[in-house]
């Protein structure tokens, strides 16, 4: 779910907006916690909780946990207890936990973003990757789906001079794609800020609801990777990138299969015993 406040994201404070994520994407444990639970979950004083109820257009912290059942839908609601804490590390329980994550991911999916970032990557003269850590690995799971469908596509190094000596190149008609989860790197300032002046598309995969303007990028797929203090697993941004690259070759309609199947072709020709 998404709550609605009274004012807007922008006017909230940076706790504030720790708080608002929270609620956004933890709807079920939310309505679970106190208000001293939910102040020490996420470092702060129950005074900015407070405060934040009261920005939020609600006299106190019960109000503002009567507004979000209010407007939670079932999926959210029925979430509690989903992602549970066991005493000794269990297989399924993890597994069970990153179906929660998908389904989180699932909820909070806006269609019409979804439609943008496919269109935006089929209209875009080149397509760029960035992604550093432990997103380097979806960078190159990306830049390896779309090449396979002949789209010009390519990675950008990780940070440093190298990454401006790349962008650089990137300019009017481009869109360059990043992963920024917990919050935006020094290098994902750099892709955002450079665009304005290079005119290129921005496209960001994040794990964040509420953004401030300085970190929004034109178009926003959301994942969920689990709360801020619990092991980040990759499992829905994975899922989120392939389900994008399924709707990137299904709009590209026959050109997309054929150039599989191509591909397919000359890997038989040249490495038939692979």
């Amino acid at each position: 779910m998404e709550l609605q406040l009274s004012v807007p994201p922008e006017e909230l404070t940076r706790a504030e907006q720790k708080i608002l994520d929270f609620i956004n994407t933890n709807t079920d444990s939310f309505l679970f916690l106190t208000i001293g639970q939910l102040a020490q979950r996420l470092d702060l004083s129950d005074a900015t909780v407070s405060r934040f109820a009261r920005h939020a257009g609600c006299r106190d912290f019960k109000a503002l946990k009567a507004r979000v059942l209010e407007q939670a839908t079932g999926p959210a609601v029925k979430m509690a207890g989903t992602l549970r804490q066991e005493a000794s590390f269990s297989p399924a329980a993890w597994l069970e936990q990153q179906q929660a994550c998908l389904e989180k991911t699932a909820e909070q999916l806006s269609p019409e973003a979804f439609d943008q970032a496919v269109q935006a990557i089929l209209a875009a003269r080149r397509v760029w990757i960035h992604g550093k850590n432990a997103s380097g690995a979806l960078a190159q799971l990306l830049h390896f789906r779309l090449r396979r469908l002949g789209l010009p596509v390519t990675l950008l190094p990780t940070g440093g001079s190298e990454l401006m000596e790349g962008l650089a190149q990137a300019g009017e008609g481009d869109l360059v794609i990043l992963f920024s989860f917990s919050k935006l790197s020094r290098e994902g300032k750099v892709i955002l800020e450079h665009s304005r002046a290079a005119g290129y598309r921005t496209l960001a995969f994040v794990s964040r609801t509420c953004l401030l303007q300085e970190e929004a990028a034109d178009i926003h797929l959301f994942a969920y990777r689990g709360t801020e203090k619990e092991y980040h697993s990759m499992a829905a941004p994975a899922a989120l990138l392939d389900a994008l690259v399924i709707g990137v070759t299904r709009a590209m309609g026959p050109e997309g299969v054929d150039a599989l199947k191509a591909l397919h072709r000359w890997k038989k020709t040249y490495f038939p015993d692979r």
